[in-house]
């Protein structure tokens, strides 16, 4: 049996490297992946461009204006002065936010009463508009409370500071909120599930249209033996490219990795039992490699949008959170994230361990099963 199985493995091997083109599919494609999601992936928003509309033009006005310019976040692309001008930048999304602080804003500082400035934003985009919201009310909060606390000590004639409630925030595991920490191991998801998928559903399908799938009947082979040599390769391929990714994110992207390289791999290796035979699946109904490539991307798709990649699934409407628990991709997510960020182990993962293990188990007997008919 090993014999054969070693015959069936080398010629996989084969077959896989001899378009030199596969090669760079499997190896540098991922490379430049990462680099692109790494880069492009992120929801941190900083270098807002914004368009000043000072009216008031005092030391009060600028004080606020260097509140906003001074911030990481804020940056000062235009200075205007008539309403069409700032209508005519946010129309053609030249600034995102727009500063405007009218007549008397100086005048009522200084007199104690309320003053009121405005920002309009670009609300095209919702997610990034109520971000700058939440960057310009932290601002403007920052700026008021400075502007109270001077006040207070004038009118106190003290040198004490005007009680108050200081908080202070830590954020654990991601300390400094990038989201690019966040999503890279996403990515590494990603590329593992469509590498996996794309190569097994397309193995078999391959073999149909070569015309070389009845050699594998006739051959010695038995089913499982068939099923074993045409799978391993893929996941050999894939804890290749969960390597290649790992040590990209780390040493390119600075990513943590806190958790257990072995056990990443482990649960790599009960994932890749899923991904597999879901492609196996595919290439038992499909007749072209064209049929196998879109039926792979009908399932990863909806894959993908329930995995809680992109969508936290705690904002997902309760039926939608109910079909997320037999996506197999979010339990790896939670294993990825876990391992790279969080650094726990098997005592804290392995409920997400054991119910992919379940789902890759059935889906790769199941799959097994009808392929071994298809054979029959």
């Amino acid at each position: 049996m090993f014999e054969r199985l070693k015959s069936m493995l080398i010629k996989e091997f084969r077959q896989i490297f001899r378009n030199p083109r596969m090669i760079g599919i499997i190896l540098i494609v991922p490379i430049f992946e990462v680099l692109v999601f790494g880069y492009a992936a992120t929801t941190d928003v900083k270098n807002i461009p914004t368009a000043i509309y000072d009216l008031d033009n005092t030391p009060e006005s600028r004080d606020v204006i260097r509140a906003f310019t001074y911030s990481k976040y804020f940056t000062a692309k235009y200075f205007i002065n008539n309403d069409q001008r700032e209508r005519e930048l946010i129309d053609k999304a030249e600034a995102t936010a727009v500063i405007r602080i009218n007549r008397g804003f100086g005048a009522d500082l200084k007199g104690s009463r309320s003053a009121s400035l405005q920002i309009i934003i670009d609300g095209t985009d919702s997610n990034t508009a109520a971000v700058v919201l939440s960057y310009a009310s932290r601002i403007i909060e920052n700026y008021s409370y400075k502007s109270l606390d001077n006040r207070t000590r004038v009118y106190l004639q003290k040198k004490e500071k005007f009680p108050s409630v200081d908080l202070r925030t830590r954020a654990w595991f991601n300390e400094n909120l990038e989201s690019r920490n966040f999503y890279i191991p996403g990515v590494l998801a990603l590329i593992v599930t469509v590498t996996s998928l794309i190569l097994s559903s397309m193995a078999m399908v391959r073999e149909k249209e070569n015309g070389t799938i009845e050699q594998l009947i006739v051959s010695p082979l038995r089913p499982f033996e068939i099923i074993f040599g045409k799978l391993l390769p893929f996941a050999v391929i894939a804890l290749i490219d969960v390597i290649l990714i790992t040590l990209v994110g780390v040493f390119w992207f600075h990513l943590p990795i806190r958790g257990s390289l072995l056990l990443l791999f482990v649960c790599t290796l009960i994932y890749l039992l899923t991904t597999l035979g879901v492609g196996l699946f595919i290439s038992t109904i499909s007749f072209t490699q064209q049929e196998a490539m879109m039926s792979t991307f009908l399932f990863f798709t909806p894959a993908n949008l329930l995995s809680g990649f992109i969508f936290p699934i705690a904002n997902m409407p309760q039926l939608i959170q109910y079909v997320t628990y037999i996506n197999p991709l979010r339990y790896y997510m939670v294993i990825l994230r876990g391992i790279f960020l969080k650094g726990v182990g098997f005592g804290v993962l392995w409920p997400s361990m054991l119910i992919l293990f379940v789902i890759g188990a059935a889906i790769l007997a199941l799959s097994s099963l009808r392929f071994q008919r298809r054979l029959g």
